[in-house]
C-alpha cells in the first residue's frame, strides 16, 4: 500500500476578504474532489486573507498510479483562477 500526500503553498492574489479566500478555496477543493478523486483540506495559514495551505491525500496500491493523479491534480492547482503556487511538497509514507 501507497500514501502519498502533496501540500500546496497558495497565493490568492484577487482575496481582499476572508469571504474572497474562502470562495477561491471551496472551488479549488470541490475541482479536486471531483476531478482528481483525492481527499483535501485546509492544512495552514488560515488567518491570512492573501495566503493559503491546502493538502491532497492518495492511498493506492500501485505508486505509478498515485504520481498520475498528484501530476493531475498538481496542474489542476496551477491552473486555477485566483491561486498561484507558492511552493509545494510531495511527503510519501
Amino acid at each position: 500500500m501507497f500514501v502519498a500526500v502533496q501540500r500546496w503553498e497558495l497565493h490568492l492574489e484577487g482575496a481582499h476578504s476572508l469571504k474572497d479566500r474562502r470562495s477561491v478555496l471551496q472551488r479549488l477543493k470541490s475541482a479536486l474532489r471531483r476531478e482528481c478523486n483525492v481527499s483535501v483540506a485546509e492544512t495552514g495559514e488560515q488567518e491570512l486573507w492573501q495566503r493559503a495551505e491546502i493538502s491532497c491525500a492518495v492511498v493506492g496500491s500501485d505508486r505509478t498510479v498515485i504520481e498520475g493523479i498528484l501530476r493531475a491534480a498538481d496542474r489542476l492547482v496551477d491552473g486555477a483562477d485566483g491561486a498561484r503556487i507558492i511552493a509545494t511538497e510531495v511527503t510519501w509514507l
